[in-house]
C-alpha cells in the first residue's frame, strides 16, 4: 500500500508542529546524543529558510516546532547567501543551481530529513550498530499562529516534566525553554515569537518572561513560591 501524501503548504509561511519516534526499545537518546541531535537541528536552521520555534529531544523521540519559508519569499540573493555561510565565502551558486536550492531549502521534508539521517549515522557508529534507528515517518501537522501556537510551545516544553524528569522545564537543556534559560538561547537558535502578538512585547526578555509565566500556568508548575 502506498504511503498518504504529506500535507505541507508551498506558497505560504507555515507552522508545523513534527515528530519522529526512534524504532529501538526503552530510551536510546543519551545525553551526548541529545546534545548531538540538537548540534544538527542548529546547523541546519542556519541553511534552510526556517524558524526553530521550539523543539524538545526526549530519549526516544523528537518534538521540532518549525516556521517554514515558501519559496516565493526567497530571493536569489538569499540563496547565495545562505549557501556562502554554510560552504565558505568563496562559494557561489551557479544561476542553473538558485532554483534547485532555493526548492530544498524551503521543504520541511528535506530539513527533518538532513538531521534524521545525520543523526542515525553517526549513532549506529558510535554505538557499532547497524540498520534503522528511526520508526515510520515523522509527523508534522500545521498549526495555526495565536493561542494554538503558544499552547502547543508550553505541551512541547513540558514534556519533560511530565516525564518526571524534572520539575521545571527550564531545567531540562534540551527543551527551548531550557536552551532560553540555560544559554541564553546561545547561537540565536530560537525564534522569540511565541505567537501571542497581543502581548506588545517587543524585548526579547520580556517576551520570554511572559511566555514562562504562561507554561507556568498552563502546565500547573510549582515556580518555587507555593502551589503551582
Amino acid at each position: 500500500m502506498s504511503r498518504l501524501p504529506r500535507f505541507l503548504r508551498s506558497n505560504t509561511t507555515t507552522v508545523y508542529h513534527v515528530v519522529s519516534r526512534t524504532a529501538l526499545d526503552g530510551l536510546p537518546i543519551k545525553d551526548e546524543d541529545k546534545d548531538y541531535m540538537l548540534d544538527l537541528v542548529r546547523k541546519y536552521s542556519k541553511l534552510f529558510f526556517v524558524d526553530i520555534m521550539g523543539f524538545c529531544i526526549m530519549g526516544n523521540h523528537l518534538h521540532l516546532v518549525c516556521r517554514v519559508y515558501p519559496e516565493n519569499l526567497v530571493t536569489d540573493q538569499e540563496v547565495q547567501q545562505r549557501y556562502q555561510e554554510y560552504y565558505g565565502e568563496d562559494k557561489y551558486v551557479s544561476e542553473r543551481d538558485i532554483d534547485y536550492f532555493r526548492k530544498k531549502w524551503t521543504s520541511l521534508s528535506e530539513f527533518v530529513k538532513l538531521v534524521k539521517q545525520e543523526f542515525s549515522r553517526y549513532y549506529n557508529k558510535r554505538h557499532r550498530r547497524k540498520g534503522f534507528f528511526w520508526g515510520e515517518r515523522f509527523k508534522s501537522v500545521i498549526v495555526e499562529q495565536g493561542h494554538t501556537l503558544v499552547n502547543l510551545l508550553a505541551y512541547v516544553d513540558l514534556n519533560p516534566v511530565r516525564a518526571g524528569i524534572v520539575k521545571r522545564p527550564e531545567d531540562y537543556r534540551w527543551c527551548s525553554l531550557g536552551y532560553h534559560m540555560q544559554t541564553n538561547n546561545r547561537d540565536e537558535l530560537l525564534c522569540t515569537d511565541f505567537g501571542l502578538q497581543e502581548w506588545n512585547e517587543y524585548a526579547p526578555g520580556e517576551i520570554l518572561r511572559k511566555y514562562r509565566e504562561f507554561v507556568y500556568e498552563s502546565g500547573a508548575v510549582d515556580a518555587g513560591s507555593g502551589p503551582g
